[in-house]
């Protein structure tokens, strides 16, 4: 009779399969990563809520959202460092995206990433990229206010002409990174002043942009600074809302083009999903529902533009030369608007 060896064979077998058994736990990690995310948003949650739960499905990767104001959530991350839960920051503007970049809070993403957009939608290294962008307006009231009339520079708005006039929100995330800008184009002095004529002028204060295009509907004020979506959103819902909103001449700090966008975490433990959301975030069906729906400008091409909005080829001769990197000193500006009493 022949001879069997089973106990050979049964070692053979136990070790293929705990072979097995090591690749699947070694695999487990990154399989893990692809089922949910943390994401920190200063987008509102009414904007951006219906593309985020599109991800989620499309992929299948849960996004548990922190919603926030954008200051107070780069001040957060700041906070809780390394030991921060968040995968993704998604900012309302370049200034916090820098600020978060300033102190090596942010993994620097993929080349295929970055390649989507041009070079001035993204930070120099790598480390955050433009989603969608935001211009700055002068929103009037044509019943009271000829557009021969209004200024061709926003440093003309202390004129005593506009005294009692004009609204603007100096507490608002977008204003702060204007204001940043304004500091970066003509410098910390020339703005200072600037803010100081502007507040002896009589501007009345609103908490955001919102507001303010209410109370020009409601004759409170015949000017405000806001950014140029929130006048398309009134008027989506009532095409005779009495504000119209234009630019200021080219070239003027006025006209500023900030950007949302995003970074990855290095904290972060899902960073495989937290990038497949960034790149959905700068696909052709998020870039679409930017501008279809929120009246944002895409930030890749072949978008199709939304008719309501200024076209991007025109929005070009107006843009001010400022480097969005450079925009990160929301510190400077939150001491420059305490000093002037803004804050």
């Amino acid at each position: 009779m022949r001879h069997v060896q089973p106990k050979r064979y049964s070692v053979a077998v136990t070790a293929w399969v705990l072979f097995g058994v090591i690749v699947v736990a070694l695999a487990q990690p990154a399989w893990a990563q692809q089922r949910h995310l943390v994401l920190y948003s200063g987008r509102s949650k009414s904007l951006v809520e219906p593309l985020v739960e599109q991800f989620t499905k499309q992929t299948g990767i849960d996004v548990k959202a922190r919603y926030g104001k954008t200051a107070a959530l780069v001040l957060a991350l700041q906070e809780e460092s390394s030991s921060s839960a968040a995968d993704v920051f998604w900012a309302q503007d370049a200034g916090a995206l820098g600020a978060v970049a300033k102190v090596g809070l942010f993994d620097r993403l993929p080349h295929d990433i970055i390649a989507v957009v041009p070079a001035t939608f993204a930070n120099p290294s790598g480390y955050w990229v433009a989603t969608s962008g935001r211009a700055r307006v002068l929103a009037y009231a044509p019943a009271r206010v000829a557009q021969t009339d209004l200024p061709d520079t926003i440093f003309n708005l202390t004129d005593p002409k506009w005294k009692n006039r004009v609204g603007w929100a100096p507490t608002n995330g977008s204003f702060l990174a204007f204001v940043t800008a304004m500091r970066v184009k003509h410098g910390h002095k020339k703005t200072r002043q600037w803010l100081i004529d502007m507040k002896r002028n009589g501007t009345r204060r609103y908490a955001k942009n919102t507001p303010i295009l209410r109370a020009l509907a409601a004759g409170e004020i015949d000017l405000g600074l806001s950014n140029h979506y929130y006048l398309l959103r009134f008027k989506k819902a009532d095409k005779d809302f009495p504000v119209a909103q234009r630019f200021f001449g080219a070239g003027d700090i006025g006209n500023l083009v900030n950007v949302a966008g995003t970074g990855v975490l290095k904290a972060g433990k899902n960073r495989i999903a937290a990038r497949r959301f960034v790149r959905f975030l700068l696909s052709p069906r998020a870039q679409q529902f930017f501008t279809s729906q929120i009246f944002e400008y895409p930030v890749i091409e072949g978008v199709i533009e939304n008719p309501r909005m200024v076209k991007s080829s025109e929005l070009a001769k107006r843009v001010p030369d400022v480097m969005l990197d450079e925009l990160s000193d929301l510190a400077g500006t939150r001491k420059l608007l305490r000093e002037v009493g803004l804050k």
